[in-house]
């Protein structure tokens, strides 16, 4: 990976004339299937399932379906607002390009900043979930226990992280076609194991040797049946941020086959085909396992951190270790594909003079953003080998502030729709539906959910439980990440001023 040769320019043309402004990207290396499944290897199902099933069923019960369907209704309403942008402006800077063109350079440039905090974060969550389950399915493998806690030897676990990282950062480097060939293999075994979970589970139920056999009722689909607000908010809470991801569609949007239209259905497919399997998986857990808080139950505590691990045996027998390497596979294809959206975000910036120049460099054999890439992994690489070893604490802390960024970001990208096609909106009735109510209404509920996760995370008992002076650790981390994106933006205007004094102009399209 040493070949990042040419700057792209802004091809030649004025930006203030708004030219054409493809970014030397590899155009339509990707169609709609490879869109989903890269959208769907992104949002890593088998590892979000895991992870999030026991916490939820642990606040609203049985309505777990309920709250599942829920929480993707603001993303739905987000990613319509994502398609009418896209139709109109088909640009790899998405949430940049879109919130300056509505909004102007300071808050396109504060949303970009979000959502580069939240995607090159998380990659050191995802290299460190992969690392933990690589050892775990060893030591299942070879039956040798000792292997799986060589994760907790800081030296090793470090540098199986750096090598994993480096290995998707090799990948992204190549190009959609190679990431395409990735994660068909990894997105298709994960969605093969959850599938065959949910049938075993399913069977046990129908035999009568599930742990806790719950038979099936519509009201587990009846969200007014959480027994309180507050149960529900925590559930909604929840739910939402395991949709997180689909949004990567959207920044291939050049490299693909029908740049105004692909990446629109594909981000919607995505959804739709993620609450599916949320909703097979959940119910075949919930109708084997039950919700109290009892050995295999989704309510016990003890099990909540990671689901799959305790029920994989019970359900599927001896075939329990491809469990394990499902959820390897999914933490392992998402930190690939999750490298696609900063890296296509700072190009963008970097061609319209928001970043450096250096940023727009694009790899001539590969037509890939090969600058861009390399400091993704390197700052994700950095921050992850130093925060554990100060602290893990701090590591983790800082990784649930995402929730925060995401929300803030999503939240502005779905108002700037709003905004740019105001003068459109009442032109019929779709697009009123399309490009005002529904991502105004999703919008509003994204920054609803960024202020209270703000004030919940103020709470010294959120996250890790650490404090600083009475306020929660992840509060303080979150204000400064912000602090620290207003501070990069005032030393990008002291040495790019004119980014920041022009009527921000990209590629438009007419939408009707």
């Amino acid at each position: 990976m040493t070949q990042t040769s040419r700057s792209a320019p802004a091809d030649g043309l004025d930006a203030s004339q708004g030219g054409d402004h493809r970014k030397g990207l590899s155009a339509g290396a990707i169609g709609v299937l490879g869109g989903v499944v890269i959208g769907v290897s992104t949002i890593a199902p088998a590892y979000t399932l895991s992870g999030a099933v026991g916490p939820t069923a642990s606040a609203v019960g049985e309505h777990l379906p309920a709250v599942l369907i829920v929480g993707f209704i603001p993303m739905l309403l987000v990613a319509l607002g994502y398609r009418q942008l896209n139709r109109a402006m088909p640009d790899s800077g998405t949430t940049f390009t879109w919130a300056s063109r509505a909004f102007g350079p300071w808050i396109g440039w504060m949303g970009s900043w979000c959502l580069l905090a939240s995607t090159i974060l998380v990659l050191s969550n995802l290299a460190g979930i992969a690392v933990d389950f690589f050892y775990l399915a060893i030591s299942q493998l070879t039956g040798m226990d000792w292997i799986a806690d060589l994760t907790r030897n800081v030296p090793i676990n470090i540098i199986t992280c750096l090598a994993f990282m480096a290995v998707a950062a090799y990948i992204s480097y190549r190009g959609l076609e190679a990431t395409k060939a990735f994660q068909y293999v990894l997105v298709s075994f994960q969605v093969i194991v959850l599938v065959w979970f949910s049938v075993a589970a399913f069977r046990h139920v129908a035999t009568g040797t599930a742990f806790d056999a719950t038979q099936f009722s519509w009201d587990w689909f009846n969200p007014f049946g959480v027994e309180s607000f507050s149960a529900f908010a925590a559930g909604i809470a929840l739910s939402v941020f395991i949709y997180w991801g689909w949004d990567v569609v959207l920044t291939m949007n050049e490299e693909s086959r029908g740049m105004t239209t692909t990446p629109g259905k594909a981000a919607l497919l995505t959804i739709l085909v993620v609450v599916g399997l949320y909703t097979l998986v959940t119910l075949a857990t919930l109708s084997f396992a039950g919700v109290s808080a009892t050995e295999l139950g989704l309510g016990n505590p003890d099990i909540q951190e990671n689901v799959f691990a305790a029920l994989a045996g019970p359900v599927m027998g001896p075939l329990a270790i491809l469990i394990s390497l499902a959820v390897l596979s999914s933490s392992a294809s998402s930190l690939q594909s999750t490298m696609i959206s900063p890296a296509r975000t700072m190009l963008a910036m970097g061609h319209y003079g928001a970043l450096s120049p250096k940023y727009a460099r694009i790899s001539p054999k590969h037509q890939t953003p090969a600058y861009a890439t390399i400091v993704s992994v390197i700052i994700a690489s950095v921050f992850y080998a130093v925060m554990r070893v100060v602290s893990e604490n701090v590591l983790w802390d800082t990784i649930t502030t995402l929730g925060m960024m995401v929300c803030f970001y999503y939240g502005v990208t779905a108002l700037a729709c709003v905004w740019y096609f105001r003068a459109q909106a009442t032109d019929s009735l779709g697009s009123f539906i399309n490009k005002l109510l529904a991502p105004l209404l999703g919008g509003i509920l994204l920054l609803i959910f960024f202020f209270q996760t703000a004030w919940d995370s103020m709470d010294p008992a959120y996250g890790s439980g650490s404090q600083i002076g009475g306020v929660g650790l992840v509060f303080i981390l979150g204000v400064l990440i912000f602090v620290l994106g207003v501070a990069a933006m005032l030393v990008q205007h002291r040495r790019s001023p004119e980014f920041f004094r022009r009527r921000f102009e990209t590629t438009e399209h007419p939408t009707d």
